[in-house]
């Protein structure tokens, strides 16, 4: 473990080294980012249009004596759960009302709804993202911040604009937005992207052996992909196997490692990744195609008729999870949430301290979170000295949690990847002694001239 000196050292040069980024920039096109403007919000008033002329909206009209707005969230609480007497399967944070945050209204699967949380996307795209590129760009460079002081657990964060926030997991946001930046003139933008980062620096912590087979030789994701849906055998060539990995994946494992219990699990796997109805038993012919028919005629098959059937077999596999396959790791949680409260504090294999009141789950991801960012900073820094000791054409010009994006001349291409591989998978070890599992990145680049919503893997022998 690192003592304060090397901790300081790691954000004084990390600093330095995030203001060279800054000042590298990304290129805008500007051109494009004013014309998508206008199309989205050509496209929000034919949205917004159909949705004032739709029964629900008419309903939701006649319910009230003030006029609506479509975007308070009050109003919308109101209706859905006071008027229309829905069900409520999520409250706001104060827990006065109902929620009509995005996972609340798709759980509802209303298809007017559907609509208004289209316009909202397109609006948030518009608003947030490409309001702020054009805002901030100058002489067609965009220049965000990267800053080492605003995040409680030592990450990093990024503003004006947010760089790490960009859109990545809803397919048509991602496009939007990416569609923007390209890389310099003759060059491509390469993402280099830690594999697993915070998993593995997890298995560093608590030395679980069942977690530090599987991130080397397993695939947990698999696992219990065929666990949760009662699956004989899984083909990794079959799309639907793949989704219901993700839904695994996303839905269940993510979730658990951050401190989220079974019952959101159930819900979320049930509704967001398998699209299934809210009704109290589920009916064939619902849902994800799964194989040669619907998910819901597959988990009817396996007994889980409805999401409390459901819902209790994900409370087993939450049990076996954490009691069984990763015992070592939930000991390794309980002993630290048991020290933090008695001495006050927790510390990180990167020489910070977290002091003061945190929630159980804080005190269980702060550690690995911070560490998992100062392995990205710390391979960033080392690029950038590299980049200027060996005067690279190519420039690294972002950050985004595990992931460094750099601007490539083609003739570096390999040179360049080869470095920095070099530096986060080996040298990096070197350093901190204490990751005790191998490291490992994917490559992604855009082709030359091209934005980066065109990338794709990238595999150089």
């Amino acid at each position: 473990m690192t003592n304060i000196t090397d901790s300081y050292k790691l954000f004084h040069d990390g600093i330095l080294a995030l203001a060279k980024v800054e000042s590298a920039g990304l290129h805008i096109n500007i051109d494009y980012v004013q014309a998508k403007k206008k199309e989205i919000t050509k496209e929000i008033t034919k949205l917004e249009h159909k949705f004032i002329k739709s029964d629900f909206y008419l309903d939701w009209e006649k319910s009230v004596k003030s006029k609506i707005n479509i975007y308070s969230p009050v109003q919308l609480s109101n209706f859905l759960y006071k008027v229309k007497k829905l069900k409520i399967d999520k409250q706001t944070t104060s827990e006065q009302q109902g929620s009509t945050d995005e996972e609340a209204l798709v759980q509802l699967n209303i298809p007017e709804l559907n609509i208004l949380l289209q316009i909202k996307k397109l609006k948030k795209i518009r608003d947030t993202y490409l309001d702020s590129f054009e805002r901030e760009t100058i002489n067609g460079i965009m220049h965000p911040f990267y800053n080492l002081h605003l995040v409680r657990s030592y990450r990093g964060s990024s503003s004006n604009p947010n760089f790490q926030n960009i859109p990545k997991r809803d397919e048509e946001a991602m496009n939007i937005c990416r569609s923007a930046i390209y890389p310099s003139p003759g060059h491509q933008l390469v993402e280099l992207d830690f594999k697993q980062l915070e998993v593995r620096i997890a298995s560093c912590f608590c030395k679980d052996q069942r977690l530090i087979d599987d991130i080397l030789k397993g695939d947990m994701h698999r696992d219990m992909a065929m666990e949760i849906f009662q699956l004989k055998e899984f083909n990794k060539n079959d799309p639907t196997h793949a989704v219901l990995r993700q839904s695994a994946k996303n839905g269940f494992i993510f979730p658990q490692f951050y401190g989220d219990y079974y019952k959101n699990c159930a819900i979320n796997i049930a509704f967001k990744w398998c699209k299934l109805s809210k009704t109290k038993n589920w009916k064939k012919g619902e849902g994800i195609v799964f194989e040669d028919k619907h998910i819901s005629d597959h988990l009817i098959s396996k007994g889980f008729k409805n999401l409390e059937l459901f819902t209790e077999h994900i409370q087993d596999i939450e049990y076996n999870f954490w009691h069984k396959r990763y015992k070592k790791y939930y000991e390794w949680r309980e002993h630290i949430w048991q020290q933090y409260q008695n001495i006050g504090y927790v510390e990180t294999m990167t020489g910070f301290t977290f002091h003061g009141l945190m929630k159980k789950n804080d005190v269980m991801n702060y550690p690995i979170q911070c560490s998992a960012f100062h392995c990205l900073l710390w391979s960033l820094i080392q690029g950038i000295k590299a980049q200027q000791r060996e005067h690279w054409k190519s420039k690294i010009v972002g950050q985004i949690h595990d992931s460094i994006v750099l601007d490539i001349a083609p003739d570096e291409l390999k040179h360049v990847i080869a470095v920095m591989r070099c530096i986060m998978c080996h040298d990096l070890q070197i350093n901190w002694p204490w990751i005790i599992v191998p490291l490992d990145i994917d490559v992604e680049a855009s082709p030359v001239d091209h934005s980066w919503a065109e990338k794709q893997s990238l595999h150089l022998k």
